[in-house]
């Protein structure tokens, strides 16, 4: 332990010594609507945009707005009043940023801040969060309210922080407190909760501090990480789980090179019986439980050979009980790793991943192309041999077209297919998962999912949504299939397959800086859910408004 502290601090020092020139970073939430308005440009030709990665930083998505703001004669009239939207937005940039401190008023932008303060080299923004909504449908009645606050700043050249915090609390009949088969994010409730309870509290938590160079920066705080493209959901790293401590570091060290590497702190959820301990009564339990401790290390490198197209390709690593030197180097070759500290053993190891993407903007005019492979398990010299295969891999494919007739107007198709037993592991601490909600994409193993979607901008900053998803599920397999079978069980022949069909009609709209009005329909037929049913009706209706993130 005192080498991985001392190889830490040696790692710390170097880096903190070795850069200089002015530079900021601060993570902007993904959930943003500026990610969709930069990637229609992007597909477009108007900038090279980088967020297979995301999220991204504030720094860099004022630098796509500034390239937007140099070929403004591209943009349509819609897009033109986005773009002087969100230069308001993401002013701190600017050269000329004066001095000042102002509580709820208009900054010398024109946006209005709750707080603001800028003196030399420090800044710091603040906002409440908010949030109030309401869900109806088939006897289903559930009222959100969240409170909290979002804040960012700088302190001194380099170094920058920003906090968000939502306590969160759902009232009603029909809560989904178990958040399995649905693309939204997992939350941690009370362990012992009634699934039909009528009240639910939990919390939201992300934050950062920063160390930025020019071409660079490390972070650590806690978070979630996407990798990859999805419409309803993403192979690699996705925002099912929640949020996890980590250990972040970017790098471009060539205009046609990105590297990223990131070491994960999550929770397995499994009481580890031989550090838990008598606590000394027997109040709320006899022992003072301790989870057995679960980390990922994760790594990407991604090639930039021409404008608008981009190849990566990365290896993750979960590993379990304690902290393994190795995982924290950020260059190491995690599978070469752990086959010598293992010796080559199933029970001495840690689970492995290599994952692959292709992302190709504009080559066809106003298209995105992509397609990921995410490999869990794989005999390279008998993918094609139906006895010996372990084709435990996942992947998706899609494409996009915007301005289709009509400026504005968005068409998208994906498919994405799930092989059997991805995501599982042999070891339970060492699944690819925190808090028992996958990493990867909520359908899970044995599955496949066709999206296809319409996004229409009839106003600056409002979009309209139809979208439409037909998912199959098999039965998840034993260890036994999946590690011993021969031939291993093949791709929904685990019966009976589940079918769910749900079509979403969307309406997104960001009325000023920060504040939303959201609201949809969803009509849903056939239930895949693994757990409980719970929270699952035919058709419902969602009304929400929130501020500050």
């Amino acid at each position: 332990m005192k080498s991985i502290k001392g190889s830490l601090i040696l790692f710390f020092c170097l880096v903190l010594t070795s850069f200089a020139g002015f530079s900021q970073v601060i993570f902007e939430n993904p959930t943003n609507p500026i990610y969709n308005y930069l990637s229609r440009q992007a597909q477009k030709g108007n900038i090279e945009y980088n967020d297979l990665i995301q999220p991204i930083s504030r720094r860099d998505i004022h630098g796509y707005l500034t390239t937007l703001q140099a070929v403004q004669d591209k943009l349509s009239p819609t897009e033109k009043k986005e773009l002087a939207f969100y230069q308001q937005e993401y002013s701190e940039f600017n050269d000329d940023v004066k001095d000042s401190t102002t509580f709820f008023k208009k900054d010398q932008y024109g946006r209005r801040r709750f707080l603001a303060v800028k003196d030399k080299d420090f800044f710091l923004r603040g906002d409440p969060a908010l949030t109030f909504g309401t869900v109806n449908g088939g006897g289903k009645n559930v009222f959100t309210t969240a409170t909290g606050l979002t804040f960012y700043g700088q302190a001194g050249k380099h170094f920058s922080f920003q906090a968000y915090f939502q306590d969160i609390t759902a009232k009603g009949n029909g809560i989904d407190s178990n958040r399995r088969f649905t693309p939204q994010t997992g939350i941690v409730r009370t362990a012992n909760i009634n699934p039909t309870a009528k009240s639910v509290n939990y919390s939201d938590f992300r934050g950062y501090i920063t160390y930025a160079w020019n071409n660079g920066s490390i972070s650590v705080g806690q978070d979630q990480m996407l990798w990859g493209y999805g419409q309803n959901g993403r192979l690699v790293l996705s925002d099912k789980a929640p949020s996890y401590p980590q250990i972040r570091l970017d790098y471009a060290p060539l205009k046609w090179l990105r590297f990223n590497y990131m070491f994960a702190f999550l929770n397995s959820a499994v009481i580890d019986s031989a550090k838990s301990y008598y606590k000394g009564n027997s109040l709320y339990g006899d022992n003072r439980e301790q989870y057995v401790q679960k980390y990922m290390a994760t790594h990407t490198l991604t090639f930039l050979p021409a404008k608008g197209l981009t190849l990566s390709v990365g290896e993750s690593m979960v590993s379990s009980d304690q902290l393994q030197a190795g995982y924290l180097i950020p260059i190491m070759f995690f599978k070469a790793y752990d086959q010598d500290q293992s010796r080559y053993k199933l029970s001495t190891g840690s689970n492995g991943q290599f994952f692959f993407n292709v992302s190709s903007r504009n080559f066809i005019p106003k298209t995105h192309l992509y397609a990921t492979w995410f490999i869990d398990e794989i005999r390279t010299g008998s993918i094609f041999n139906s006895n010996d295969s372990r084709n435990q891999f996942g992947f998706n494919v899609g494409a996009t077209r915007t301005d289709v007739i009509i400026p504005y107007l968005t068409l998208g198709l994906e498919y994405t297919r799930i092989n059997p037993f991805v995501y599982n592991n042999l070891i339970s601490t060492q699944t690819y998962a925190n808090q028992t909600y996958l990493l990867g994409d909520w359908i899970g193993q044995n599955a496949d999912r066709v999206t296809g979607w319409i996004t229409y901008n009839p106003l600056p900053r409002l979009t309209t949504t139809l979208q439409f998803d037909y998912i199959r599920k098999g039965q998840e397999g034993s260890l036994v299939d999946q590690y011993i079978s021969q031939p291993e069980p093949k791709f929904l022949q685990q019966g009976p397959v589940q079918t769910q069909k749900q079509f979403l009609v969307q309406v997104n709209y960001e009325l000023v800086h920060k504040l939303y009005l959201k609201a949809f329909y969803q009509h849903q037929s056939g239930v895949i859910e693994p757990d409980i049913q719970t929270g699952v009706v035919p058709n419902e209706v969602s009304l929400s408004v929130s501020y500050g993130f």
